[in-house]
C-alpha cells in the first residue's frame, strides 16, 4: 500500500470536511455529515459536512451574484485562471489520484494515469479554445446586417455520479467556466473528496468568490432546487437513465435547459475474422475499468457462434489472471465496487439472471482480499439469451453478458434491441464492414476496434435512453453552455449601393 501523502493527510484530517458556498468554506446550517468510506475496507476515511435545501439555496444566489461580474471577465482572462488551476492540479496530482483511488476504489494508478491527466487535460483544452474561439460571429444578409452572439447563461448547476467524480467534474466546469459561467456542484453523497479538494484548488488559482461552488447533499436536498430555482438557468446531470428522466422532466416544466449523460448498456460485436487475442484483451479490460462502474463500457458480448467458444476461452484466461486488490495497492488492476449497496446490487441482478436461465462461466462471487472487508467480487461472465434481465439492463459492475449472432443482420438486430444509446464497438479485420456496422449502431459513438475511446475533440454523447445534449470533449459542449442572441438592423437601400 503507498502512504498518504501530508496533504491528503491534512486534507482528511479536517473534521468534518466543509463544503464551499460564496468563496467561505462553511459547515451545515444543520450541523449534519456524511460519513465517507474506504470501499477497500469499509474503514472511515473522513466525515464531510452536509449541506441541506437551504445550503444549496444560498450557493445558487451566491453563484448569480458573482455572475455579474464574472461575465465581464474576458475569454483571454478566463483563460488564464483554467490554466492556472490545471497547472496546480498538475502539482497536486498524486494528491488528487490518492483522494480518488481511496474514495471510489479504484485503481491509484488508473487515477494516475487517466482520471487526473485527462481531467486536467480538459482544463487546457477549454481555455485554448476560448482564446482561439469567436464567441461573435458577423452575418451578412440580403438588406439586413446582423450579428450571431454566444452568452453564457449565468449560474449553471451540475449534478455528477459516484464513478468518475474528479474526471467528469473537470469534463462539467471546464467549459461551462470557460464560457463565462458559474457553477453550483454537487457531488455524489458517497465520493466527495476530490472534487472538495479540486474546490480549494480553484480559491487558490484566483477564481472570483462565488464563481465555484460546491454543495455535498442528499439528492432530495440538491436536485428539486437546482431543478426549480429560477436563478439557475442550465442543468447538467450525469447518471443513471431513471433519475435523468425525472431531471429531464422537472427541467423541462421550469423550462430550464438540460445536459443529460445517462446510463448504457454498451454491445460490443465480435465477428469471425477478428484478432480474437486483442478483443478478448480489449473487452476484459473494458469490464475491470473502475470495476465495470462506467456508463459507456462494453457489457453485452454479442460474438459470432463459429468462433464463440475460442473467444470464452480466450477471454476467460484474461480475466482470471486479473489481480483484484485495494486501489491504493499499486499492483491493483481491480479495485472493489464503491458501496456495499451497489455490491448486492450487481449480486441482485446476476441471482435474477440465473433464475431466467444465463449460465455463469466465470465468477458470479464475492472474494476476499487479504481478510479486507471491502466490497470486491470477481470479474464475472453470463451467458444466455436476449431475453435474460442481465441482456437488458445496465448492472454497473464488472459483469458482461454473452450471446451469440449468425451474420451481420442479426448482429445489429441485437445491438438496437435496447432503448440505450451510448456506446458500442465492432471487432473485425474488414474495414469496409467495420465502418458499415459502426453506422447501423444507433448510439451516440461507435468504436472500431477498441472501446473507451476519448480524445479531446471527438464529440461523445448519447441518444434515446442515454440521453442528450451532445459530448464532454468538444467544441460543441463550450456552445452547450452558452444561449444564443441576434442582433440585427434593416440596411438602407443607399446602404447597399
Amino acid at each position: 500500500m503507498i502512504e498518504y501523502t501530508a496533504k491528503v493527510k491534512s486534507f482528511l484530517s479536517q473534521d468534518p470536511i466543509p463544503f464551499l458556498i460564496g468563496g467561505s468554506w462553511q459547515k451545515s446550517s444543520e450541523n449534519q455529515v456524511f460519513d465517507v468510506e474506504n470501499p477497500s475496507d469499509q474503514s472511515l476515511l473522513g466525515k464531510v459536512s452536509r449541506a441541506n435545501a437551504n445550503d444549496t439555496v444560498k450557493a445558487v444566489e451566491r453563484a448569480d451574484e458573482a455572475f455579474n461580474s464574472w461575465k465581464k471577465v474576458s475569454p483571454k482572462e478566463r483563460a488564464a485562471l483554467l490554466y492556472k488551476l490545471a497547472d496546480l492540479c498538475e502539482r497536486d496530482a498524486e494528491e488528487l489520484a490518492q483522494l480518488e483511488a481511496l474514495d471510489v476504489g479504484k485503481s491509484v494508478n488508473n487515477a494516475r494515469g487517466f482520471d487526473v491527466p485527462f481531467g486536467i487535460e480538459s482544463l487546457r483544452y477549454y481555455a485554448s479554445l476560448i482564446e482561439n474561439k469567436a464567441f461573435e460571429k458577423s452575418l451578412h444578409l440580403d438588406g439586413v446586417s446582423g450579428k450571431s452572439i454566444r452568452l453564457p447563461y449565468g449560474v449553471v448547476a451540475f449534478i455528477f455520479p459516484w464513478n468518475f467524480p474528479l474526471t467528469l467534474c473537470m469534463w462539467g466546469i471546464g467549459p461551462a467556466l470557460a464560457a463565462g459561467n458559474t457553477v453550483v456542484i454537487k457531488p455524489a453523497a458517497v465520493t466527495p473528496l476530490s472534487t472538495l479538494y479540486l474546490g480549494a484548488l480553484a480559491q487558490e488559482a484566483g477564481f472570483p468568490d462565488g464563481v465555484v461552488n460546491i454543495v455535498p447533499a442528499r439528492g432530495a436536498d440538491a436536485g428539486d432546487v437546482l431543478t426549480s430555482h429560477p436563478k439557475v438557468k442550465c442543468l447538467s446531470f450525469t447518471g443513471s437513465s431513471e433519475v435523468g428522466k425525472t431531471i429531464g422532466q422537472n427541467c423541462g416544466f421550469n423550462l430550464k435547459p438540460a445536459k443529460l449523460e445517462l446510463g448504457g448498456k454498451g454491445a460490443a460485436v465480435v465477428f469471425d475474422d477478428a484478432d480474437l487475442d486483442n478483443a478478448a484483451t480489449g473487452l476484459a479490460g473494458a469490464i475491470t475499468l473502475n470495476t465495470g462502474q462506467v456508463c459507456c463500457t462494453a457489457t453485452r458480448w454479442i460474438i459470432h457462434e463459429s468462433v464463440m467458444e475460442s473467444f470464452v476461452e480466450k477471454v476467460k484466461d484474461v480475466l482470471s489472471k486479473t489481480n483484484v486488490a485495494p486501489g491504493m495497492d499499486e499492483a491493483s488492476e481491480m479495485g472493489p465496487v464503491v458501496s456495499e449497496k451497489q455490491l448486492n446490487s450487481i449480486f441482485d441482478y446476476i441471482e435474477k439472471g440465473k433464475t431466467e436461465g444465463a449460465q455463469v462461466i466465470l465468477g458470479g462471487n464475492r472474494i476476499n482480499v487479504d481478510g479486507l472487508k471491502g466490497y470486491y467480487m470477481a470479474p464475472t461472465l453470463l451467458q444466455g439469451t436476449e431475453e435474460n434481465i442481465c441482456f437488458k439492463e445496465e448492472i454497473f459492475g464488472p459483469v458482461a453478458y454473452i450471446t451469440s449472432f449468425k451474420d451481420e443482420a442479426d448482429a445489429i438486430r441485437q445491438v438496437n434491441s435496447l432503448d440505450y444509446g451510448l456506446a458500442n464497438s465492432v471487432w473485425t479485420e474488414d474495414a469496409v464492414r467495420a465502418e458499415r456496422v459502426a453506422k447501423e449502431m444507433v448510439a451516440g459513438n461507435s468504436w472500431i476496434n477498441a472501446h473507451n475511446v476519448f480524445a479531446y475533440g471527438l464529440p461523445y454523447g448519447g441518444v434515446n435512453g442515454s440521453g442528450n445534449g451532445g459530448g464532454v470533449n468538444s467544441v460543441e459542449t463550450l456552445f452547450d453552455y452558452t444561449r444564443s442572441l441576434s442582433i440585427a438592423q434593416p440596411v438602407l437601400v443607399e446602404e447597399l449601393v
